[in-house]
């Protein structure tokens, strides 16, 4: 499904609407998780946040560990955009599209950096090590009812 541009010259697919209403979402600041110099994102930058507390249990679950970043709040981990398709990311975590981190009194810090050019986080280690942090059970582990 297409929907037509105002001018009727792009039209603009499902995938890039449902994007764009991801980033209305949400009002306060707003500050972006930046790729480091050196490093790039080929698959675009989401961010998935945890409470701090939970930061250090994360880490060493992580088979590789991108960039994450941290205050006093929360840690980031930046992962591929869209690895939040198909997902229900166990609470307290908070998946942020566009690694746009709302309300922070500014940007956090860079806490980890991982050797080579990516940023990203493999996401379903991620997922795994967080589901079991909290006792959640995996979104494909769970009993489907008719």
């Amino acid at each position: 499904m297409a929907v037509r541009a105002v001018s009727g010259t792009r039209p603009l697919a499902l995938d890039t609407l449902v994007r764009l209403q991801r980033g209305l979402r949400g009002a306060g600041t707003l500050h972006r998780l930046p790729v480091p110099d050196g490093m790039t994102a080929p698959l675009g930058c989401d961010a998935v946040a945890v409470p701090a507390r939970f930061g250090p249990l994360v880490m060493p679950r992580l088979p590789r560990v991108g960039c994450v970043y941290a205050d006093e709040a929360h840690w980031w981990w930046i992962v591929p955009s869209d690895s939040d398709y198909a997902l229900e990311w166990p609470a307290p975590a908070r998946y942020a599209t566009g690694a746009v981190v709302p309300d922070a009194p500014g940007v956090p810090g860079l806490i980890h950096r991982p050797d080579g050019t990516v940023p990203y986080t493999p996401p379903i280690p991620l997922y795994l090590a967080l589901c079991r942090l909290t006792g959640t059970t995996p979104t494909w582990s769970r009993p489907v009812s008719a």
